[in-house]
């Protein structure tokens, strides 16, 4: 099958893009990696009246350095993740969670961007960035906006970005010390049934600081498990302490149904794979 007519442009700068977008009033799509939006093309699932191709525009396409802060274009695509040694420096999780993605003929063209806009609910980028509490830049006809990820979804593969708005990088504000990554699949690299990623601090005394939890999978879109984190903040991550979590963690979920697995199923995986994460966080596997 192939797609519906439409018009096709191909700007060079991101005012450009956003003016393309703004004339089509919400008909128009951008195209970046193009891993989500062809397929949905190709099955008439989506018809838009024009496609707004953003892979001319070079300023997408960078990685930049701001004291602690670190900027990734929208275009920069996985393998780029997964190979940098400035992203393996600065955002080691960025770079192992992206083997995760799809396989290498996906990851050398999929974007970040592309991925954070689809809103994947099981999507492992949205859930790092979600985690590393990363920012969105994003441009329209009414200037910047700085969104973050914890913001930027209002339910599955929905986000709070309008129709003309372009985004055009992420930006994360640190690096935390440890990071830990779960994801049960029913074969590698498919879609994930559920997705655990947590980051923290430690003490030189063996105290953790600053953790946070954050989970795939198990609601439209992924999500923060604030009181589970809080109650291991200035802990030291014992037996005890990885069970109240997981307790903690299955209060904020809200697990679909689908072909992948059952809600009930989900419920069941998700302490499991928690548990492990924060065991990986403590004692990091060789």
């Amino acid at each position: 099958m192939k797609p519906a007519r439409f018009a096709y442009h191909r700007p060079n700068t991101v005012t450009e893009a956003v003016t393309h977008l703004r004339e089509h009033a919400g008909g128009a799509r951008v195209l970046a990696g193009g891993q989500s939006l062809v397929p949905m093309l190709n099955m008439r699932l989506w018809r838009p009246d024009a496609l707004v191709d953003i892979n001319e525009i070079d300023e997408l396409d960078d990685l930049r350095v701001h004291g602690e802060r670190t900027e990734i274009g929208a275009l920069v695509r996985y393998s780029t993740l997964e190979r940098s040694p400035l992203v393996t420096e600065r955002l080691p999780l960025l770079s192992r969670i992206v083997t995760h993605i799809g396989d290498r003929q996906v990851r050398n063209r999929g974007t970040i961007g592309g991925s954070l806009v689809h809103g994947d609910p099981t999507g492992e980028m949205p859930l790092a960035c979600l985690v590393l509490d990363a920012t969105v830049v994003v441009v329209g006809p009414d200037g910047v906006r700085r969104i973050p990820v914890a913001e930027l979804y209002t339910g599955s593969y929905a986000t709070v970005l309008e129709p003309d708005e372009l985004l055009v990088a992420v930006d994360f504000p640190g690096r935390p010390q440890h990071v830990a990554f779960r994801q049960y699949c029913r074969k590698h690299n498919d879609f994930a049934v559920v997705s655990v990623v947590v980051t923290g601090d430690r003490d030189a005394d063996g105290i953790w600081r600053h953790v946070r939890i954050a989970l795939g999978g198990v609601a439209d879109s992924p999500v923060l498990a604030t009181a589970a984190a809080n109650g291991l903040e200035g802990s030291r991550l014992t037996d005890a302490d990885l069970d109240a979590a997981a307790a903690a963690a299955a209060e904020v979920i809200d697990p679909p149904s689908d072909v992948r697995a059952s809600a009930a199923y989900r419920r069941h995986l998700l302490p499991v794979h928690l548990r492990r994460a924060l065991n990986d966080l403590r004692a990091p596997r060789p």
